[in-house]
């Protein structure tokens, strides 16, 4: 077991995190189609090696696409869920793995914008790193229905946390942790602790071997007597806050549109594969396409609505549900049109596959979904 430092400071020529200046989303989403083609052009090799994206993530910096969010009250773009969709979304054309560290940063510096969580010192950290290059953030979170993994001890002025944490994407390259323990008080809580990736105590096991997502490098984490300051922490002081559903649309929206990008790659290169044969294909093809296109509108459509009334969030679960099961259908179906040819590791279908699959796993369970959505409509 080795302990990795973070790498927030990825060589880069171009400091884009926060620099205020009206149209900065327009400039980033003009260089989206160029980003998508440097992605792609990698993906394959990453996913073969298991090897970390940096090259990737550096190309998503330069273009101040993993910044989009950061609010303009930090001098940010001040990107809305809408734009943050679209980003995703063709990112995940290039390579899934990447658009999902991207999402992960983002959600973080969004939820900053909205409701501020870290403690504005280290937020201004967080920024000042984000201006020397790549400062990606990620977080360590229970599944949904079990207790953290990790334990927060009081010992003379700090918290000191341990615990392993499983899987976490782009574990040897973060700058930052956000971790969810639970306090070994007589009253337990469960709160967010903001851990710097290179602290004592934090060491990254390189065991993970994923069907899925390769290039994000989802390594185990071990912290033994991580120590974390007062002004790091986010416990609550009485009962534990309800569930926002703004920022769980956030969640849900941003790897939906991932999916949907990973899908609409497969689709293009399928039709690609058949273009010989289109007069037999040319009917399942457009089923798919008409498919996958009103996926993509409704989770773009929600996205807009959300940023103009926050109560529309709560169509968020229903909404990520149908994607991901178009989605994958649409990779499924596509790879039965393709025949063995979609499944030779020479060629991208089998790949974007794989992370569907994985994809999907990081959304609520559908079983859940479906009870909860359920309920509503029987009053329970």
């Amino acid at each position: 077991m080795t302990r990795t430092a973070a790498q927030p400071t990825v060589p880069t020529h171009a400091a884009t995190a926060a620099t205020p200046a009206d149209g900065a989303v327009e400039r980033a989403l003009a260089r989206l189609p160029r980003v998508v083609d440097l992605l792609a052009a990698r993906a394959a090799e990453h996913d073969r090696d298991g090897t970390f994206p940096y090259q990737g993530v550096e190309t998503v910096h330069e273009a101040g696409l993993l910044t989009l969010t950061v609010g303009r009250r930090h001098g940010g773009p001040g990107a809305g869920l809408a734009d943050t969709v679209r980003v995703l979304a063709r990112l995940g054309r290039g390579d899934a793995s990447v658009a999902l560290l991207t999402a992960h940063t983002l959600l973080h510096h969004a939820e900053q914008a909205r409701t501020a969580p870290w403690p504005a010192a280290l937020y201004r950290r967080l920024l000042t790193e984000s201006r020397r290059g790549p400062a990606l953030v990620g977080t360590l979170r229970a599944p949904a229905g079990q207790p953290p993994a990790v334990t927060a001890h009081w010992r003379g002025n700090a918290w000191r946390l341990g615990g392993r944490a499983p899987y976490c994407p782009g574990a040897e390259a973060l700058a930052w942790l956000v971790v969810e323990a639970r306090t070994a008080e007589a009253q337990p809580r469960t709160g967010l602790f903001l851990v710097r990736a290179d602290s004592p105590g934090l060491e990254i096991d390189p065991a993970a071997d994923q069907l899925g997502l390769r290039a994000a490098a989802g390594h185990h984490v071990l912290l033994e007597d991580a120590r974390v300051g007062t002004d790091a922490v986010l416990l609550p002081r009485g009962a534990a806050p309800a569930p926002d559903p703004v920022a769980a649309a956030w969640q849900q929206l941003a790897l939906a549109a991932i999916l949907l990008g990973t899908a609409r790659a497969a689709l293009d290169w399928s039709a690609g594969r058949l273009r010989d044969t289109a007069a037999t294909h040319r009917r399942p093809l457009g089923e798919l396409h008409a498919a996958l296109t009103g996926a993509e509108e409704l989770v773009h459509g929600l996205a807009a609505r959300t940023d103009a009334d926050p109560a529309a969030a709560t169509r968020a679960p229903a909404v990520q549900l149908l994607a991901a099961r178009t989605a994958g259908d649409t990779v499924q179906r596509a790879l039965t049109l393709t025949g063995s040819a979609g499944l030779d590791r020479r060629h991208p279908l089998e790949r974007h596959l794989r992370d569907t699959l994985s994809l999907r796993t990081r959304l609520p369970a559908e079983d859940a979904v479906l009870d909860a959505l359920g309920g509503e409509l029987l009053g329970g």
